[in-house]
């Protein structure tokens, strides 16, 4: 019995999510304060790279889990898989990043063992050595505590921007890697893979990106995207919107940031016309550096915001365009 905190590491394609380095992050954290190890899992097919990778970490190990049946994501090969090696270490928590993929099978994992699962908790503090995690309610509006009973194993997900990735603690030397001998069985995956659907082209997954440039309805109309746009491409960012922009049809909804759009934490956020509604606030504060452009002085956003400019957004983003291509030489 390992009674480890487990942190469930996601990776598609060879490559791992980096809401996958925030849950770690939290993992070590909880790790420290319970004096319990830590130990990171790895599945896929292929993937003792990213193993090794992971294994720079400060962990007690690194389980490897391979098998071809995980080569593509199912949710019926990842709770089979889940399930055994959660059945043979018995960790004490199971801790996973609140991506699209862990919200398709943790569910599903969690009651085939008859535990539940918290999902999208923004924090944690321990009670009398106890865990009592924080999640948001009401589009952020309120703030709940929750504890499990029972038995572990618990299972916990993270929201993006909880918890900081470059945070995570490396060790002195790698962690061993341990590989756990699959015993899935071809005829119980029901589910099959097929070609990942896209939106559009354009669709974009705002979670992944290091900067954004986001506007809301202080850009007026939609052609002065063109000018948010120029500002983005300067500083190699996404771009993204409020509802109001999304609502409008001039973003797509895919880019709407806020309670009901996707949750971000890049390094750097720009928030352009953006008064700062709680539903949007929900959406972005997980970020490292704010920085909101907005004419009135009294906006919530700057409640938020590291760097303020009270100023009309039409005089004050070509002067950054202008000073950013500066800086790069053009």
């Amino acid at each position: 019995m390992s009674d480890a905190i487990l942190a469930v590491m996601e990776q598609q394609e060879g490559k791992l999510n980096r809401m996958s380095w925030e849950a770690l992050a939290a993992a070590q954290r909880i790790g420290d304060e319970l004096s319990k190890p830590v130990e990171a899992l790895v599945l896929g097919e292929g993937v003792r790279a990213i193993a090794d990778e992971v294994a720079a970490s400060k962990l007690a190990c690194v389980r490897l889990l391979e098998d071809p049946l995980l080569k593509e994501y199912t949710p019926d090969a990842y709770c089979l898989a889940l399930r055994e090696i959660i059945a043979a270490e018995k960790p004490y928590l199971v801790l996973l990043p609140h991506t699209y993929q862990v919200r398709d099978f943790a569910p599903k994992l969690a009651s085939g063992i008859e535990r539940s699962f918290l999902s999208d908790c923004i924090g944690y503090r321990v009670e009398d050595g106890s865990l009592v995690f924080t999640r948001q309610l009401f589009q952020g509006k309120m703030n709940a505590d929750i504890s499990f009973t029972g038995d572990p194993p618990y299972f916990v997900s993270v929201q993006a921007g909880s918890f900081r990735a470059d945070q995570v603690a490396t060790g002195g030397q790698p962690a061993a890697v341990e590989s756990f001998s699959s015993k899935i069985e071809s005829g119980k995956v029901r589910t099959q893979p097929l070609e990942k659907f896209q939106e559009a082209k354009r669709t974009v997954d705002l979670t992944q990106a290091e900067i954004i440039v986001a506007a809301g309805r202080g850009i007026k109309e939609q052609e002065n995207l063109a000018l948010i746009q120029k500002l983005a491409d300067a500083l190699g960012a996404e771009v993204g919107g409020s509802r109001p922009i999304c609502d409008n049809g001039w973003l797509p909804m895919e880019r709407q940031i806020g309670s009901s759009g996707q949750t971000v934490a890049p390094k750097l956020y720009l928030a352009l016309g953006i008064s700062g509604a709680i539903q949007h606030l929900v959406g972005m504060k997980g970020a490292r550096t704010i920085v909101a452009v907005n004419k009135d002085q009294n906006a919530p956003i700057f409640e938020v915001a590291d760097y303020g400019i009270v100023g009309n957004l039409f005089d004050v983003v070509p002067a950054l365009i202008e000073e950013i291509n500066k800086a790069k030489g053009q």
